[in-house]
C-alpha cells in the first residue's frame, strides 16, 4: 500500500497534525493550490449531512479536483452490494473515498478493500475532521493546545471519543463529564490513558468546566438513537451548558459545539448566540482543515 487512510486522528502524528494545520492557515487567507487537478473524491454518504458534504464538495473544488456524491439511495449499496465490491470499483474510478457511514467497521471494510485511500468523514465511534477542525479554531484563538484544559460536557459519543484520542495527539488536559451510563467507550479512554493523556471524568460538569478554555457539548441523542430522545433529556438534564456553567470555565473560555444544536437542551440559546460562542468559526474551519486534509492524505506518500 503506498497510500493512507485517515479513520482516527490516531492515524496522525502531532507533526502531521501541525502541517495540516499550517497548510489550513495558508487556505484562510489565500486560494488554495490546486493540488487535486485532475483527481476525483467521491463522497459516500449513508448519513445525513450537511456542514460535512457541502465543506467537503466545495473544498474539493477549491483545490481543483471532481467530488462525486454518492448516497447509499440511488446506489446498488441499496440493493445490497456487498461493500468490499463498491470499495474496488470506487478505487477504479477515483482517487480517494470520503465516507459518512454509522458502524466504524463498514468504514473500516471500505479502507480494506479499497486501494485509494480513505477518510472518515463520521462513523457512530469517531468523527475525526470535525475534532481537527475544532483543534485548528482553538489553536487560532490560543495558541498550541498542548497542557491547556478543554472540557467535554455530555454524552460519550463519537465526538468525546475523537477528542480523546486528539488529547493523546496534541497533549491537552480533558476533562469529560457525562452522565453514568453514557460515559465515553472504555476501550478508548484506557488506551489513551495508557498512552499518557491527561484525561479525567467528573459526574460534576462544574468540576470538568472549571478553568478549561473550552467548553464542548453536542446534542443528547445523535442520529439513530431519537428513539431514546425522551429517556436521554431527563438522563442529562443537569447537563446543559448555561450561563452558570459556562462561568465556572476560564475568564477568556468559548462556547463549542460541531452542530446541529437543540437550544434549550444541551445548550440555552444565550450561549450559543452569545459573544463565547465560536460555533460558526468551528464550522467555517471545517472547510480550511478539510482541505489540507485532503491534501496531506492524497499527496503524501508513506514512507
Amino acid at each position: 500500500m503506498d497510500h493512507r487512510d485517515l479513520l482516527s486522528i490516531k492515524d496522525l502524528t502531532r507533526k502531521d497534525v501541525g502541517i495540516i494545520f499550517d497548510k489550513a492557515r495558508e487556505n484562510m487567507n489565500a486560494d488554495p493550490v490546486k493540488s487535486l487537478a485532475g483527481k476525483s473524491v467521491v463522497l459516500v454518504f449513508e448519513k445525513a449531512s450537511t456542514r460535512t458534504r457541502i465543506s467537503f464538495e466545495v473544498g474539493i473544488a477549491r483545490l481543483g479536483g471532481h467530488p462525486v456524491i454518492l448516497a447509499k439511495e440511488g446506489s446498488q449499496m441499496a440493493r445490497g452490494e456487498p461493500l468490499k465490491d463498491t470499495a474496488r470499483i470506487l478505487s477504479g474510478y477515483c482517487d480517494c473515498i470520503v465516507m459518512r457511514t454509522f458502524e466504524h467497521t463498514r468504514l473500516e471494510e471500505m479502507a480494506k478493500w479499497a486501494d485509494i485511500p480513505v477518510i472518515n468523514a463520521l462513523t457512530d465511534l469517531l468523527h475525526p475532521c470535525q475534532v481537527l477542525a475544532d483543534c485548528f479554531t482553538l489553536d487560532l484563538r490560543f495558541g498550541p493546545l498542548a497542557d491547556k484544559k478543554i472540557a467535554w460536557i455530555g454524552d460519550g459519543n463519537n465526538m468525546a471519543h475523537s477528542w480523546i484520542n486528539a488529547s493523546t495527539i496534541l497533549g491537552f488536559e480533558l476533562a469529560l463529564s457525562c452522565p453514568q451510563g453514557y460515559e465515553p467507550d472504555k476501550t478508548i479512554l484506557d488506551e489513551a490513558v495508557k498512552q499518557g493523556a491527561k484525561i479525567s471524568l467528573a459526574d460534576d460538569p462544574y468540576k470538568a468546566a472549571a478553568g478549561s478554555i473550552a467548553v464542548n457539548t453536542d446534542v443528547w441523542a445523535s442520529m439513530g438513537q431519537e428513539g431514546e430522545a425522551t429517556e436521554r433529556k431527563d438522563v442529562f438534564k443537569d447537563f446543559q451548558v448555561d450561563s452558570s456553567l459556562m462561568s465556572s470555565a476560564h475568564r477568556d473560555a468559548v462556547f463549542m459545539h460541531c452542530l446541529p444544536a437543540h437550544r434549550g437542551e444541551e445548550v440555552t440559546d444565550d450561549i450559543i448566540e452569545g459573544p463565547r460562542s465560536i460555533v460558526w468559526e468551528q464550522a467555517r474551519n471545517r472547510l480550511y482543515v478539510q482541505e489540507a486534509v485532503l491534501d496531506f492524505i492524497m499527496n503524501t506518500v508513506r514512507g
